[in-house]
């Protein structure tokens, strides 16, 4: 006998973990499904970072319809509409081996295929290539950006209603652009494709991460869409979709909090350059950063939405902290505006 009380859990985490149960017998029925039918096994491969010791390698495994030509789909002539991107089947915990530096080593993807892994590699600073197969998929490459030490600034971005028009908070027209359209009917935010090449010219090796609650699922199709609008090259962090072990719905929030703070951690020597827009979180989060990691930060910048924008958007953040915070803030409704402000700060 013992006083110990056994855990246990509560209401909401045994729903959401039966929720999780319930997508992963769903995805595997899938799987099975599709194996049958003799889906192909593809492997999508993202941009990654890393320093000079490591990389942080991101990718998913998945099953399609038709073999995947990587380099097509990656393609800017590719003409692909949204939901195709949502048709594909994940691979859970599939084993995938990268090829980086002249090494091999094999990962595990989470359960909805996707694949975010840091592995040893001694790589000098710059652009390198990687390359990722599971099973019998064609080898899939990307590139991943290597830090050099001595690098102190850094570039972080939101891309909705950031650095693309797409007010994704609206339901209906969220879907409609995720579902149907394809990335050449998305507008990019005026003047922000010029603020990011200038920043990343002034701040030569600065690493350029856009940081977003999208799913992995459009991947391809934001890379084809900021390829052909000229914005800098650069790692994307999304997240997946779906109930998790402890909730019913991922927190888009809460990802780019984690992965902040993950950034801040990674890279102890780099100030970052934290850009979004006053449409809903980033100024709070941003403003959240701040304070929890002193010393991290070079500045804020943030995009104002129109008045229409911002009504379609749900409304402005409501942070409290708008021109009281340590780090400095600056707003404008374009990047040719934000970037006056930054020259002023001496970061352009």
């Amino acid at each position: 006998m013992t006083d110990a009380k056994p855990h246990t859990e509560s209401a909401r985490t045994r729903a959401s973990n039966r929720a999780a149960r319930l997508e992963d017998a769903f995805h595997d029925f899938r799987e099975r499904r599709a194996r049958k039918r003799d889906y192909t096994e593809a492997m999508i491969a993202y941009a990654g970072y890393g320093s000079t010791g490591w990389v942080r390698v991101l990718g998913r495994a998945l099953l399609t319809k038709q073999p995947v030509h990587h380099r097509e789909m990656q393609s800017t002539g590719a003409n692909v509409r949204g939901w195709r991107s949502f048709t594909s089947i994940p691979i859970g915990e599939a084993k995938v081996t990268i090829v980086l530096g002249g090494f091999s080593h094999v990962v595990e993807a989470d359960r909805g295929g996707v694949v975010d892994a840091v592995v040893k590699a001694e790589l000098a600073p710059g652009w390198h290539t990687v390359t990722m197969q599971t099973g019998q998929s064609e080898p899939a490459e990307a590139m991943v950006f290597i830090v050099a030490p001595e690098t102190k600034t850094g570039i972080v971005t939101d891309i909705d209603d950031t650095v693309m028009v797409t007010a994704l908070p609206r339901p209906l027209l969220a879907a409609w652009n995720t579902f149907v359209l394809n990335e050449h009917a998305r507008m990019p935010t005026p003047g922000m494709a010029v603020l990011l090449e200038r920043l990343s010219k002034t701040h030569e090796g600065a690493p350029v991460i856009y940081l977003s609650t999208g799913a992995w699922n459009v991947a391809p199709t934001l890379t084809r869409f900021l390829t052909r609008n000229l914005y800098p090259a650069g790692a994307m962090l999304l997240t997946d979709w779906g109930p998790t072990r402890d909730r019913w719905f991922r927190s888009g929030s809460q990802h780019k909090r984690n992965n902040l703070a993950r950034l801040a951690e990674e890279f102890p020597d780099i100030k970052w350059l934290l850009i979004g827009d006053d449409g809903q979180h980033d100024e709070a989060l941003y403003s959240e950063f701040a304070r929890s990691h002193p010393g991290h930060l070079a500045a804020i910048a943030i995009r104002e939405l129109s008045v229409s924008e911002a009504v379609l958007a749900g409304g402005r953040s409501k942070d409290g902290n708008r021109g009281q915070s340590n780090t400095p803030m600056v707003y404008a409704p374009d990047g040719a505006g934000l970037a006056k402000k930054l020259k002023r700060l001496e970061l352009l």
